[in-house]
């Protein structure tokens, strides 16, 4: 069911055939994963419930400007962390695309920005917390470690992004926590963890995860043409 729930969402930008291939067959199966979550979070009920499962970030190198991916997107299912917008306007333009779509923003690295565009922001490991204080919507952070997870406990995020489960391309060489130090950081953690890094139909997902994240797979699908 989750299989063919995501080729119908990719149907307007390829021709779906049986499994899934290139680019948009990589951004398939982490949408199919992400039905797979969602399920699984509305049998945990609550704040689980309610959370978007299949983020997207940004990424200055290969994903710069997410609309094309979140025109993309299924409706509710899905939400975009935007890192350091090169403008209010470029902003702006992405807020009208994740509104459209029913798709949740956060912003990473402006958070008077966010809070101007009335949605959430992003707490990175390398901010001020001192200055962060959770706005409107969803609000998330990325953590590394312990630490890190106590950090956006205080701070009042909703989602963490605890990373990297995988070798990621985002940063190359750095060691991964792995599926055992993964899971044994994610069950101390005070609020709802996500996935990210090297996530991929490759690998796979912890069932501890109430979410996941992803760079690679997303890019890809963004140079698609519709046919």
């Amino acid at each position: 069911m989750a299989a063919s729930l995501a080729a119908i969402w990719l149907a307007g930008a390829v021709v779906v055939a049986i499994g899934f291939a290139g680019a948009a067959g990589m951004a398939a199966e982490v949408i199919r994963a992400g039905f797979a979550v969602k399920a699984r979070n509305r049998r945990r009920g609550g704040v689980f419930a309610r959370l978007p499962v299949v983020w997207v970030f940004s990424d200055a190198a290969r994903l710069p400007d997410p609309c094309a991916v979140i025109a993309r997107l299924p409706p509710g299912l899905c939400g975009v962390v935007l890192r350091d917008p090169p403008s209010a306007g470029f902003a702006e333009r992405v807020a009208r695309a994740c509104r459209a779509r029913r798709v949740a923003l956060v912003i990473a690295g402006n958070r008077r920005l966010a809070a101007r565009l009335g949605v959430g922001a992003h707490l990175r490991a390398t901010d001020n917390d001192r200055v962060y204080a959770a706005g409107k919507g969803l609000c998330t952070a990325s953590a590394h470690n312990l630490a890190e997870l106590r950090r956006a406990k205080r701070a009042g995020v909703h989602l963490v992004f605890l990373s990297p489960l995988w070798p990621t391309q985002s940063h190359p060489g750095a060691p991964a926590l792995g599926p055992r130090g993964w899971v044994a950081l994610a069950r101390r953690s005070r609020v709802p963890v996500a996935a990210l890094g090297g996530i991929g139909a490759d690998r796979g997902l912890p069932r501890a995860a109430c979410g996941l994240a992803a760079i690679s797979p997303f890019a890809g699908l963004a140079s698609v043409q519709p046919v």
